[in-house]
């Protein structure tokens, strides 16, 4: 199904993804949506559909919002799934940066030492034995990782930990934990941890795998090459 130049509807798989066009005025669109969802054609549902409503380069109010959903469910038993914009407040844009980042640190993390990040940390020194270092993302130390390691603090099960020389005392990433009498005490070089496809345990394989398991991690690859 289609509207005009202000309104565009489109049939999914999933439901009904509307495509509001972001150079009119918010009221101007809310009239032609109404007028679109009000058309007789329209009422012939019987279940009850998800809307996708895509707002371009707009922003809108959490009151925008809620008039917005309120005016898509008066029609035809629809209901709103999803509002996609591609603007964001400063606030929640910083947020996503700190949360996205690779944090890189050139030292050691020592005994009873504790160093914590949000996003990716790149570590280029050791972590000895009681030091620990904690990450809501991904951890890769160029280095001895003897310490503890928390990879997806804050419940990323898709993190991984990665080292150079791989022989910690205890693993952890997001709730699951791999302690050090699972592993080799001597330690392995190029070793990377994550949890398996099952989401049982940790499990340990050859850094050089990683591409297999998370191949999204090539976003690691193109931070670096960009700076």
């Amino acid at each position: 199904m289609a509207g005009n130049k202000l309104v565009t509807i489109k049939g999914t798989r999933d439901g009904l993804t509307l495509f509001l066009n972001d150079q009119c005025s918010w009221d101007d669109i809310l009239l032609e949506l109404e007028e679109i969802l009000s058309a007789k054609h329209m009422m012939q549902e019987e279940h009850v559909v998800s809307v996708k409503v895509e707002l371009g380069n707009r922003y809108i109010t959490k009151e925008q919002e809620e008039r917005l959903a309120a005016l898509i469910r008066k029609y035809n038993k629809l209901e709103v799934g999803q509002i996609v914009s591609n603007v964001m407040l400063r606030k929640e844009a910083l947020k996503w940066k700190e949360e996205t980042d690779i944090h890189l640190y050139n030292k050691i993390v020592r005994s009873g030492q504790v160093l914590q990040v949000k996003g990716d940390l790149l570590l280029v020194g050791d972590v000895n034995p009681g030091g620990r270092i904690i990450a809501t993302g991904n951890i890769f130390v160029m280095g001895n990782l003897r310490g503890i390691a928390h990879a997806g603090f804050d419940g990323n099960r898709d993190a991984i930990i990665a080292a150079s020389h791989m022989a910690p005392s205890q693993l952890r990433i997001a709730e699951m934990i791999n302690r050090a009498d699972k592993m080799d005490e001597e330690g392995t070089p190029m070793e990377c941890g994550l949890i398996d496809a099952d989401g049982e345990q940790i499990i340990m394989d050859r850094i050089s795998v990683i591409s297999r398991y998370r191949s999204d991690l090539d976003v690691f690859e193109r931070r670096i090459m960009n700076g």
